[in-house]
């Protein structure tokens, strides 16, 4: 009869260093096969063919498959939806266990409940752990046991819980002798799966001492290199939170809590996974945008005539990246100031950032739309030529992005920003007010 085997899949935690999955798995007493599947149900649906979170996945699937190769095993990569291809597995091997990482996305955990059920029926173990937040699900609850719907609160409990313990690394390397030793299979190309290299670099998955010890100073300038850009290898876990988070810890309270925010719009799609499509305040789902395509259009391309905004865009489109100050700057134009539903600009900026994260993502958007928790309110509306002269106040990041912008070629603001800042609140006034 065969030998059993573990299958280890990866998901968005594309490291074999500190990873929760693989640690069971390993400890499992079974040989343990990593696999990792190119999920159709998910790239058969991007517009763009040459998609930067593709090649950049594809570039660190060849980088563990060699890590694999080392020890005498490799990373089975197959181009398929996840059902058929573990079925498949388990036809070409004798699975007794499989182990992943959880995730909260309500795709992901309909998909997980699918393959828990599948697998099942063939008398197999499927296993999900923490790896992907610090703290998850019930493990930062109010008093009465629900949920936080605001932040700071959020924030001041999560800090309490975060122990040594949950910052603990898993020793995956001190058992890297039970990987099942197998011939480095074919890994499937970009071109097989309808997709075109780029050929572009990212950042490494580091922070400097010196970039956390400024950060709190420097984070909110886009002309300055005060970020950690870390945002595509957290979005994949190319880089491990407990040892990003113990290092911050150390350096930068003030890093320490954009990782709580993290894990607070984790939460918040976990217990609340409406906010995928809908406002968190359902009543903000009866705001009636304008969702003018012409006025949109503009706004994606960086043509407003607001230097801040547009520089932001062009940023966007042309690096798949923005500046996270920007980033509430330009969603909240095109939510205010131009009465664009949230949900187009949170699906374009799904389209075009390389670290595009569901749960931060949509957090962001309904922070801007006043309809999310912890929402900034509907009267807030950012002046960005106030935002331009306070973070940008030598216009470095402007002049970078949108070189044109003190010439005659550069287009006149297409919309008074009083004029449209009186506009959102009224309509906003007027909408929440109906019954």
């Amino acid at each position: 009869m065969p030998q059993p085997i573990a299958l280890c899949w990866l998901r968005r935690d594309l490291r074999l260093h500190d990873n929760a999955a693989l640690y069971y798995a390993l400890k499992s007493g079974y040989p343990v096969l990593v696999v990792f599947v190119f999920d159709r149900l998910i790239l058969d649906r991007l517009e763009d063919r040459r998609d930067r979170r593709v090649e950049f996945i594809h570039t660190e699937i060849h980088r563990i498959n060699k890590e694999l190769m080392a020890m005498g095993s490799g990373l089975v990569a197959r181009y398929g939806e996840p059902l058929d291809v573990l079925q498949q597995l388990t036809q070409e091997y004798t699975v007794a266990e499989v182990y992943a990482n959880y995730d909260y996305e309500v795709y992901a955990k309909e998909r997980d409940a699918q393959v828990r059920d599948r697998l099942a029926e063939r008398g197999i173990e499927f296993y999900t752990s923490k790896d992907h937040a610090l703290l998850d699900h019930d493990e930062v609850l109010t008093g009465s046991g629900s949920p936080y719907t605001v932040f700071t609160p959020y924030s001041n409990n999560w800090l309490n819980k975060l122990d040594d313990f949950q910052l603990q690394s898993y020793p995956t390397e001190s058992y890297f002798q039970h990987v099942y030793r197998i011939a480095p299979p074919e890994i499937p190309t970009l071109e097989a799966m309808n997709f075109k290299p780029l050929g572009e670099s990212y950042p490494k998955p580091t922070v400097s001492a010196e970039l956390l010890q400024a950060y709190q100073k420097m984070r909110d300038y886009p002309a300055q290199a005060g970020t950690s850009e870390l945002g595509i290898h957290l979005r994949f876990g190319t880089i491990s939170i407990r040892d990003l988070a113990r290092q911050a810890k150390a350096t930068s309270l003030t890093f320490l809590k954009e990782l709580a925010w993290r894990d607070f719009y984790f939460q918040v799609l976990d217990h609340f996974p409406h906010v995928e499509k809908h406002a968190f305040r359902r009543e903000y789902d009866r705001i009636q945008f304008r969702n003018n395509e012409a006025e949109f259009e503009r706004w994606c391309a960086g043509e407003t005539g607001y230097p801040i905004v547009d520089a932001g865009m062009r940023q966007l489109n042309e690096t798949g990246w923005m500046h996270n100050r920007v980033r509430m700057i330009v969603a909240s134009f095109c939510i205010k100031h131009l009465l664009i539903d949230w949900r187009w600009g949170e699906a374009y900026f799904a389209r075009k950032l390389r670290d595009f994260d569901l749960a931060a993502n949509n957090g962001g958007w309904q922070w801007a739309a006043g309809s999310g928790v912890d929402a900034a309110p509907y009267f807030r509306v950012f002046n960005p030529t106030l935002q331009a002269q306070k973070f940008d106040p030598k216009g470095e990041y402007i002049r970078k992005w949108v070189p044109e912008f003190n010439s005659f070629g550069y287009p006149a603001p297409m919309i008074d920003h009083a004029f449209a800042r009186q506009r959102a609140i009224d309509t906003y006034k007027r909408e929440l007010a109906r019954p």
